[in-house]
């Protein structure tokens, strides 16, 4: 059965790779919506937020659009409530009287917790700190605040950290420090992070758009957690570096990290933590109602993400 597909930002690296994704199948005719007009292979035609009213025959509603965390926090709070929760407020409000019958929402572990202790699960009791989180957490609250008709299905899917080739993001961080030759001098820390290859996240979104799945909210990663020094071992394999990790007694970085505190150092507590915390996901809920793993190993992911830095293969 042919299906219309509206993404919503559909020019960000998301949308992109869904549309490559999509248009390999002949069953999909896509449709865009963002503030970019620029034309998409692939993409029948993109329309203005203005012109929301206007679409009609839509059968699937991807709702990518969002204020991303902005990690240097030069952001003000309104906008992102503006867009994270304004957006989504009105493209969901459209969907409830339009025709369309299914509706993904892209939302964030990070409206859930900026700290995990343990495994993050579906049951956890949001408690954002960022506005980010807080925005989002808005978002989904007014999502199930509305009671849809019975042929209407919701999902809110809340992805760990996203990558894959073309999106460098935080792990081009490291990437630069390896590729620099600079040691890892926090790899006392073993820490365990939850991540999300782009190319699975396109698998989970055709299959709840494919298959009869309840509406619900799902957390979502790949299958397997990668340490820190993990990411570092796969970098340094990528550019022909031996791995520089350097495990300094935990009790010397951490008093090192409170001198930061006092004298303004790079390295101070709050960046020791961040760096070393462990945020695992549960993808218990998204793996039962799949059925099946997903296709790309966590390791490999990481690998494709890191070859397309330098273009060298891995």
């Amino acid at each position: 059965m042919n299906k219309n597909i509206l993404i919503t930002g559909i020019s960000g690296f998301v949308g992109q790779n869904l549309v490559k994704y999509f248009s390999s199948y002949e069953i999909y005719t896509l449709y865009g919506l963002d503030i970019v007009y620029d034309d998409i292979s692939g993409v029948d035609k993109i329309y203005s937020w203005d012109q929301l009213e206007d679409l009609k025959d839509i059968d699937v509603v991807i709702h990518l659009a969002g204020k991303a965390h902005d990690l240097k926090n030069t952001s003000d709070e309104k906008s992102y409530f503006d867009v994270n929760y304004g957006l989504t407020k009105k493209v969901f409000d459209w969907y409830h009287k339009s025709s369309a019958t299914q509706f993904l929402m892209m939302s964030s572990v990070k409206a859930v917790a900026d700290i995990v202790s343990g495994e993050l699960t579906e049951e956890f009791l949001p408690n954002p700190i960022t506005a980010y989180g807080k925005s989002k957490i808005k978002a989904e609250d007014y999502l199930n605040s509305i009671v849809l008709p019975e042929n209407k299905n919701l999902y809110i899917f809340r992805p760990a950290m996203i990558h894959g080739p073309g999106n460098k993001g935080n792990l081009n961080l490291l990437y630069n420090l390896v590729s620099k030759g600079i040691p890892w001098p926090l790899a006392s820390f073993e820490n365990k992070r939850s991540f999300v290859s782009v190319a699975n996240l396109c698998f989970i979104f055709k299959s709840f758009i494919d298959r009869d799945i309840n509406s619900g909210t799902y957390n979502i990663a790949d299958e397997k957690w990668l340490s820190t020094n993990k990411l570092i071992e796969i970098i340094s394999q990528g550019v022909g570096r031996k791995p520089r990790l350097w495990y300094f007694p935990k009790s010397v970085v951490i008093f090192m990290a409170k001198l930061g505190d006092v004298l303004h150092l790079p390295l101070n507590t709050e960046r020791l933590n961040k760096l070393t915390e462990d945020y695992v996901v549960s993808t218990t809920k998204l793996q039962a109602v799949l059925g099946v793993n997903l296709p790309h190993d966590a390791e490999v992911g990481i690998k494709n993400t890191i070859s397309s830095f330098s273009d060298k293969t891995i």
